[in-house]
């Protein structure tokens, strides 16, 4: 295994841990705010809208990457 390949995995396990995170982040300001169904559903979508954009363009680049 070489460096760039250690870093690659690393970048992708730490990414994956991060937006977990960011989700339970999101999951426990909507609990701590009796924010209801529709709150919290309001919230997965505006806040997890960036987290997907990211997802699909990084889904995008490895498919278009020639």
């Amino acid at each position: 295994m070489n460096a760039q390949h250690f870093e690659t995995i690393a970048l992708d396990v730490g990414i994956t841990i991060l937006i977990a995170f960011m989700m339970f982040i999101i999951y426990d300001l909507g609990k701590r705010s009796n924010a209801g169904k529709f709150g919290m559903f309001v919230l997965f979508f505006a806040l997890g809208l960036g987290m997907l954009g990211f997802i699909i363009k990084t889904v995008l680049v490895e498919f278009l990457d020639f």
